[in-house]
């Protein structure tokens, strides 16, 4: 009898034993992600007084290229999630693979199309001649940097997905007001780029769920769907591939050469011709022999979601790692040279260090931001994640024509909680789909909003709506980010000026 009870107490000692070495395991992981970190801001410190040592100003140098490491790290780890969250959420690629897409093509973007050279007062929010003395000027940018670094760090640790050039300009904004007054802060770029806080989420929400509209018409409520997606798959992927080719042709490619609009998107159109002749076979052939379900749809979309995250990345690298080494190459220029430059040539080792934070950044902090954006907002599939996709694209290329200022991150998250809010009105109020619906037996795994209706009002409540608290917070982590880093840039430049003096 006595053997019969050894053994239960002998599997629960063991299961204990395995339940800590779990969560060991666990405490360890936990601490290996900021260890990588400062071990790759230490390195970027040491190689940056490799290549100043000797140079006038070389400790406020290195100094720059620690807070400019720690900058690009919060970007990878915020603002990159947009580009891959949809594809992940949609579940068109694995988070490995989003991880590994975004960090090779956003490395691409930087050190490909990145640009030598960059504004040293970003926007034009400061008045030059109010900053022209050089240690003033340091310390309002690496004010600005630090402030930037530390709210887009706070955000990313509450899961808000921030715009990092919003950090960046409310940092210059803050320090300029410290440094020189109110009078010193370009009051109407200030009101753009505000205005942008609303128009580009809005815009970009507007436009996603107008193209989730058309693929709910034209394809998924038809009678035969597979035939509807062999029709306009290949003029949505003709539309997706134009529309990148034009984004890339004015902002992906900028820093090497300037493209007018008009041109832009006439490499748009022929793009967009060729890439429909290329997809009607090759759409054809997928198409073989699947159902007609809604499922069967997803698996056509997969691909372009994987080729958008691609693109998106490379232009997100193209264009935003001046947040990170703009103000650090104006530091760079002005502790060298002993003057504030309007522009300033971006030397290669900054470069590296911005395109290699990004990376990092995402690899070792991204995942938490991506699951927010691509499942935990709104439930999203390949045609809901397109939608998103393009929405930023078109949305990028109509606020440059307008001359808007606009965030990146504000359009896609825009994006996703248009397509959530639209599949509420849809779902309640579409004549089509319930004519759909009455006509059809839907199996439960190939509509899932029908599905949804079959539950308890509050599990369908609960499925339907985009989830409020996440929209609440986002919104509010949007609208207190130019003043937050303000205040903030403004306390780190009087502190910063006198230990520069």
């Amino acid at each position: 009898m006595p053997d019969t009870y050894r053994k239960p107490t002998l599997d629960k000692d063991l299961d204990k034993i395995a339940v800590m070495e779990e969560a060991t395991g666990l405490l360890n992981r936990s601490f290996v992600t900021p260890g990588l970190a400062l071990v790759f801001i230490f390195l970027c410190a040491v190689i940056s007084a490799v290549f100043v040592t000797g140079h006038p100003g070389a400790v406020v140098i290195v100094a720059a290229a620690t807070i400019g490491a720690y900058m690009a790290l919060n970007i990878g780890a915020n603002d990159v999630a947009n580009n891959v969250g949809p594809a992940v959420g949609s579940q068109a690629m694995t988070l490995g693979v989003a991880l590994a897409i975004a960090a090779v093509f956003e490395s691409a973007g930087a050190l490909i199309a990145g640009g030598d050279v960059v504004s040293t007062i970003s926007k034009g929010i400061i008045d030059p001649v109010a900053v022209s003395d050089p240690n003033v000027f340091i310390a309002l940018m690496m004010a600005a940097l630090v402030s930037a670094a530390m709210w887009i760090h706070l955000a990313t640790w509450l899961g808000a997905p921030v715009s990092t050039t919003h950090s960046i300009v409310g940092g210059v904004m803050g320090a300029g007001i410290a440094a020189a007054g109110v009078d010193a802060v370009n009051w109407p770029t200030m009101g753009s780029i505000a205005a942008s806080w609303v128009i580009s989420p809005f815009l970009g929400g507007i436009i996603a769920a107008a193209f989730l509209a058309f693929i709910k018409t034209a394809i998924i409520y038809q009678d035969d769907k597979i035939a509807a997606a062999r029709r306009w798959v290949p003029v949505l992927i003709a539309i997706m591939t134009g529309t990148f080719a034009t984004y890339l042709a004015l902002k992906g490619f900028k820093a090497i050469i300037k493209v007018p609009l008009g041109t832009a998107l006439l490499i748009g159109f022929g793009v967009a011709i060729l890439s429909w002749i290329v997809a009607r076979p090759v759409i054809a052939r997928q198409s073989r022999g699947l159902e007609n379900r809604n499922q069967s749809l997803r698996k056509l979309f997969g691909l372009p979601l994987i080729f958008s995250a691609a693109l998106l990345s490379f232009a997100h690298g193209a264009n935003d790692v001046a947040n990170a080494v703009g103000p650090l190459a104006a530091i760079v220029h002005t502790a060298e040279v002993g003057e504030v430059a309007s522009k300033v040539v971006i030397p290669l080792w900054v470069m590296a260090v911005g395109a290699a934070g990004i990376s990092l950044g995402l690899l070792l902090f991204g995942p938490k931001l991506i699951r927010m954006v691509g499942n935990q907002i709104t439930k999203l599939n390949p045609m809901r994640a397109y939608c998103v996709a393009l929405s930023a694209a078109i949305t990028v290329i109509l606020a440059s024509w307008l001359g808007l200022p606009v965030s990146s991150t504000h359009i896609a998250v825009g994006a996703v909680f248009g397509v959530g809010f639209f599949r509420e009105w849809y779902t309640e109020n579409s004549t089509r789909r319930a004519e759909y619906v009455a006509r059809h037996s839907i199996n439960k795994a190939d509509d899932e909003t029908t599905a949804s209706n079959t539950g308890r009002p509050d599990e369908q409540r609960r499925r339907k709506l985009v989830r409020r608290s996440h929209f609440l917070s986002i919104i509010a982590a949007w609208v207190v980010t130019v003043p937050a880093a303000a205040v903030l840039s403004g306390v780190l430049f009087v502190i910063l000026r006198f230990a520069l003096v």
